[in-house]
């Protein structure tokens, strides 16, 4: 006996008129992980643009390093700013329904911002690079404009891989259940739905996660790997405490966003059966806390950045007008 999948023809498309979201609804204590996540994005917001704001006005901080960390930070809060508030949605609202071209643009700008979350972490790990190994060309191999290309690069990039996902949800048809378990429109749990083949999806999902996930973890690795070969030849021990130093806050956002990523894919590619609940608050704390963090790892272990946060503290105090 045929199932619905191989019955259904190719010309025929069925599009329902959206999904319900209900990857979160399972869990025990749901209520109080939303509140976790909405003050974490209220954090998030705030941490980011308040050091968007630092590198934006002061002029000593126009360099490729912090033009990179203020990327990182718009990222961060288009990530954030992607997935907290439908949460908050469909909580205070009690509406866990998103129409499915809605769904579509959600999932575009999930997996467009995540890929240029990662891109953007070996930005900085080149960064890294050029100033620790190439000490002396760092001016002629890292300008403002050649990391301004960079940028702009890895946006068109981020964007155009991002087109395909929800593109190719449009040739599937789906006749059956409509319930994501996911914490939003996410691409896998939607594709999984469709009555019809969805090798193509599949295929893109591996590819995709190949190139934004695997091969820029990669990169850094081979980034960092060059850094500690040229760090050991320092002959003062001083000088390798030095450039070490500046690599610590890199390594730990790296940390926090590829690990419980690779660990969560790499278990689902080798067959290994993760619990949905598991995978939601892995992924979804990935992408909500790592873009709150990254701006306070960056102001607390960045001397640029804490002494301008020192000095716009030190004027504000000083032009306070005296009581009489």
């Amino acid at each position: 006996m045929q199932s619905a999948r191989d019955e259904l023809p190719n010309n025929s498309l069925i599009h329902p008129p959206g999904f319900y979201i209900v990857g979160l609804t399972s869990m025990a204590y749901n209520n109080i992980y939303v509140i976790f996540l909405s003050v974490v994005y209220l954090f998030t917001v705030i941490f980011n643009v308040f050091l968007i704001t630092i590198i934006f006005y002061d002029r000593r901080l126009h360099v490729p390093k912090f033009m990179a960390i203020c990327n990182l930070s718009v990222v961060d809060l288009m990530l954030s700013t992607s997935l907290v508030p439908g949460m908050i949605k469909i909580y205070l609202f009690l509406d866990n329904f998103i129409p499915f071209k809605l769904c579509l643009v959600q999932m575009f700008t999930y997996y467009a911002i995540l890929g240029l979350e990662s891109i953007s972490l070996c930005v900085l790990a080149y960064d890294r690079l050029i100033a620790i190994c190439f000490p002396l060309r760092q001016e002629s191999l890292n300008t403002n404009t050649k990391m301004a290309y960079i940028i702009c690069g890895i946006w068109v990039f981020g964007i155009g891989i991002a087109l395909y996902g929800p593109i190719s949800m449009t040739q599937l048809s789906f006749c059956g259940s409509v319930r994501v378990n996911s914490y939003f429109c996410d691409f896998a749990p939607v594709f999984r739905l469709a009555c019809n083949d969805t090798s193509r999806q599949w295929g893109f999902a591996t590819s995709t996660t190949i190139i934004l996930v695997f091969l820029p973890f990669s990169f850094i690795f081979l980034t960092y790997t060059c850094i500690l070969i040229t760090v050991f030849r320092m002959k003062s021990i001083q000088s390798r405490y030095k450039a070490l130093a500046t690599c610590t806050e890199h390594l730990i956002l790296v940390a926090l966003f590829f690990f419980p990523v690779m660990v969560v894919f790499n278990l689902g590619f080798f067959g290994f059966v993760i619990n949905p609940n598991v995978r939601v608050v892995v992924l979804s704390m990935t992408s909500c806390l790592t873009p709150c963090v990254n701006p306070i790892v960056y102001s607390l272990k960045t001397k640029e950045i804490r002494s301008r946060v020192y000095s716009l503290f030190t004027q504000r105090r000083s032009v306070q007008p005296l009581k009489m």
